[in-house]
């Protein structure tokens, strides 16, 4: 969990500044003209998606869950209603009005959509004491979660790919290029880390299935 832990608060430590200072200079997403508030939702996306993340290292901890019931719930709630909801509504604004493309326009409104879906489906397991649902759904929640820092990494190693092709498939445009990375970084971003989540869910279940196999299974009766 630490190394999770840096690297989340690393990010956010990074990531927020621009958006606490109250200066849309500083904002690292152009504003579209159409959409005067862009600053506004998306400055509030990034903070409400920050305390996700941070609550979000804390509730996927063991220790921490199984030593500590009541705080585990009580983070879960600021997890959903501090972090996930809002942060994933206003990232279906944001996302609808980016200046990027459509291509990453497609990815975040997905994005936001399946993030507030899996968050909503995990609560809702949990008010019926649905444990071993809201597990699965949770886990799904917070890979969406922390696919921001993968969707930068994949983003920044694109950019650095594509750059020899700027002068011939893109024609020397590089809001063009921009645009091509960005798309594909956002799509990776997410997919994958979901794909990941999947797989260790899945493996898991495989695993769990096999003790109860083995526990059921009728030991030889002894020759003698």
């Amino acid at each position: 969990m630490a190394p999770l832990a840096v690297v989340a608060v690393a990010f956010v430590a990074f990531s927020l500044p621009p958006y606490v200072s109250l200066d849309p200079a500083r904002s690292r997403v152009p504003a579209p003209a159409f959409f005067p508030p862009h600053y506004v939702v998306l400055s509030l996306h990034v903070v409400f998606g920050s305390v996700a993340m941070l609550t979000g290292c804390l509730q996927v901890w063991p220790w921490f869950r199984e030593r500590h019931p009541r705080a585990h719930r009580l983070v879960g709630r600021v997890y959903v209603l501090g972090g996930c909801l809002p942060a994933g509504l206003l990232g279906l604004v944001v996302g609808l009005v980016t200046p990027f493309g459509h291509v990453i326009r497609a990815s975040n409104v997905l994005l936001a959509l399946l993030w507030l879906g899996c968050t909503i489906a995990g609560w809702r397991a949990a008010r019926r004491r649905g444990f071993v649902e809201h597990r699965r759904w949770m886990v799904r929640s917070f890979a969406l979660t922390m696919s921001i820092i993968t969707n930068r990494i994949h983003t920044a190693v694109l950019l650095v790919l594509l750059e020899p092709e700027l002068m011939t498939t893109y024609h020397g445009d590089r809001a063009l290029l921009t645009q091509t990375a960005a798309g594909l970084g956002g799509w990776l971003g997410w997919v994958l880390p979901l794909l990941a989540a999947e797989w260790w869910l899945e493996r898991g279940d495989a695993r769990r299935r096999a003790r109860r196999r083995a526990a059921t299974r009728t030991p030889a009766s002894p020759v003698g």
